[in-house]
């Protein structure tokens, strides 16, 4: 798999009454090449974080997305792999 990573700041509530007085948030992922999405992490500005991938793929919380990102509105999140693992492994 040719995987990509991406970072994307969300710069809104989720709409879900179990996250939303976490603040914003920053999206991160790892996808293949056609941007189908295998692990999602999405960090708060409270610091809580929530992770997904196709092992862990649904909590109270949230799931992984099942569709692929949009390769216009991704088109310049683009980040490397060390950058996305930092995050992914803390």
């Amino acid at each position: 798999m040719n995987s990509r990573y991406f970072k994307k700041f969300w710069n809104e509530n989720a709409g879900d009454e179990l996250t939303d007085s976490w603040g914003n948030s920053t999206l991160y992922f790892e996808t293949d090449s056609n941007l189908n999405v295998a692990k999602q992490l999405q960090l708060f500005q409270n610091g809580r974080t929530l992770k997904y991938d196709l092992q862990n793929f649904e909590n109270e919380y949230g799931f992984l997305t099942d569709q692929p990102l949009d390769r216009q509105e991704f088109s310049n999140d683009e980040i490397k792999k060390d950058k996305f693992y930092e995050i992914w492994n803390k």
